[in-house]
């Protein structure tokens, strides 16, 4: 990845995901470590680019589970 892309990532905390979907941060955590929803471990803190949100969200609408 480039600087200039780096420099646009924008990563979210669990927290802020979990009230943007409407459900808990432990559910938020439980796709993070099974996979279904993507993201990256900073130390021991989650974070979720807000690009792969979109696209988690995208994915979820065509399929009608959102």
């Amino acid at each position: 990845m480039r600087a200039r892309e780096i420099s646009k990532l924008r990563l979210l905390k669990p927290e802020e995901v979990a009230d943007r979907l409407g459900v808990s941060t432990l559910t938020i955590k439980k796709w993070l470590r099974n996979g279904k929803l993507p993201g990256v471990k900073v130390g021991h803190l989650w974070r979720i680019d807000e690009a792969d949100l979109e696209k988690f969200i995208e994915e979820r609408k065509n399929r009608g589970t959102v």
